[in-house]
C-alpha cells in the first residue's frame, strides 16, 4: 500500500517534470539569446561612451552596467517562461524586497554608484580637467563608479566619493579656454596713479603668456595704510595650473622691475612705537606732553599730580598744599 502510493507520487513528479521540459528548453534558449544581446548592448554602450570622450575605464563601467541590466531582464523573461505559475510581477516583487534590504545594507555604496553613473552621463567635467573640490585640487585622471580619481599638483592620488562631487560645489578650473589672474600691489601716496597704471599695463603687455585681448588692466582698490592699494589683472590661455604659475611669476617680476625703473615707490607697512620711562614732568599730561592725544576741553589730569595732591592733603592739609604750589611746586 505504501509502496504503491510512493510510486504514484514519483510518477506524478515525472509527469510534472516532463511537462516543464519544453518550457525549460525555451527558457534556456531565451536566456542564451539574452546573454548574446547583453554582449552587444555592452559593446554598443561602451562605444557610445567613447564617442562622448569618456575614458576607457568609464566606458567599460557603463557597458558592464548596461550588460548586467540586460542579463537581469533576460533571466526574468526566461524564468516566466520556464515556470508559468510564477508571474513577472511576483519576480519583480521579490526583487523589490531584496533591493530594499540591499539598499539599507549598502546605502553609501549605492549612493556613490548612482552618483558615479550620473556624473558619467551628465559630464560636469571630463578626464583631464583640473577641478577644485573642498580642500583638494588637481587633475581628473579617471571616474570610477564609486569614486573620482584626482591627481594633485604635488603628484598625490586622491579618491573623492562620487556622492560628494555630485552634491557639493566643485570648481572646474579648465572649463573655459581663458582664465583671469590677478595680484595686489601698493604704490606710494606721493606717486602719480595714472603713471603707475600706465607702467603696470605696459609691463603686463610685454609679459610672456599674457593675452592682449582681453587687455590687462590695473585698478585702484583702496587707500591703504602704507599707500595706494592696486590690483593688476590679466588673462592667460590655456588656463592650466602650470601656465598660471608661470604667468604670475613673469608678470609680478616684470611689474616690479618696471615700477622700480620708473621711480615709483613700493612701500610696505611701517609702525612707530613710543616708549616713555614716566620720569618727565609732562608724562600723562595731555595738554603739554610731546606725543599723545589732543588735550580737548577737559583733558584728564596727570596721575602723578593727583597722587601728589592726595599725599599733601594727608600730610599738610589743603592750606599747606596751596602754599607749596605758590612757592613753585608743580601743580
Amino acid at each position: 500500500m505504501i509502496f504503491s502510493e510512493a510510486l504514484g507520487r514519483l510518477e506524478g513528479l515525472g509527469r510534472s517534470a516532463a511537462a516543464l521540459l519544453p518550457g525549460l528548453a525555451i527558457a534556456f534558449v531565451l536566456f542564451g539569446l539574452g546573454l548574446l544581446a547583453a554582449r552587444g548592448v555592452r559593446a554598443a554602450v561602451r562605444r557610445a561612451a567613447e564617442l562622448r570622450e569618456a575614458s576607457p575605464g568609464s566606458a567599460s563601467v557603463l557597458g558592464r552596467i548596461a550588460g548586467g541590466v540586460t542579463v537581469l531582464v533576460s533571466f526574468l523573461v526566461a524564468a516566466s517562461v520556464a515556470f508559468p505559475s510564477v508571474s513577472a510581477a511576483d519576480l519583480f516583487n521579490l526583487l523589490g524586497i531584496g533591493g530594499v534590504a540591499i539598499g539599507f545594507a549598502f546605502r553609501d555604496v549605492l549612493q556613490n554608484l548612482l552618483a558615479g553613473i550620473l556624473i558619467l552621463l551628465t559630464r560636469p567635467f571630463v578626464i583631464g580637467d583640473q577641478i577644485r573640490a573642498g580642500s583638494h585640487e588637481g587633475t581628473v585622471e579617471d571616474v570610477w563608479v564609486r569614486a573620482t580619481v584626482l591627481r594633485t599638483y604635488d603628484n598625490q592620488r586622491v579618491l573623492i566619493p562620487n556622492a560628494t562631487l555630485f552634491v557639493d560645489k566643485i570648481t572646474v578650473i579648465t572649463a573655459h579656454d581663458k582664465r583671469r589672474l590677478a595680484f595686489p600691489l601698493t604704490i606710494g601716496n606721493g606717486d602719480d596713479i595714472k603713471t603707475a597704471r600706465q607702467v603696470i599695463v605696459e609691463a603686463l603687455r610685454g609679459t610672456e603668456g599674457v593675452l592682449a585681448d582681453p587687455a590687462p588692466e590695473a585698478l585702484v582698490t583702496r587707500l591703504g595704510a602704507a599707500g595706494v592699494d592696486m590690483t593688476a589683472r590679466f588673462w592667460i590661455d590655456p588656463p592650466r595650473r602650470r601656465d598660471a604659475v608661470d604667468a604670475l611669476d613673469y608678470a609680478i617680476s616684470n611689474v616690479k622691475e618696471a615700477l622700480t625703473a620708473a621711480g615709483i615707490d613700493l612701500p610696505y607697512p611701517t609702525s612707530q612705537v613710543l616708549l616713555h620711562d614716566q620720569t618727565e614732568a609732562t608724562d600723562g599730561d595731555r595738554s603739554s606732553q610731546r606725543e599723545g592725544w589732543p588735550a580737548g576741553k577737559s583733558p584728564p589730569r596727570a596721575r602723578w599730580k593727583v597722587l601728589h595732591e592726595e599725599r599733601d592733603d594727608r600730610e599738610y592739609g589743603s592750606a599747606e598744599r596751596g602754599n607749596s604750589v605758590r612757592k613753585g611746586d608743580p601743580a
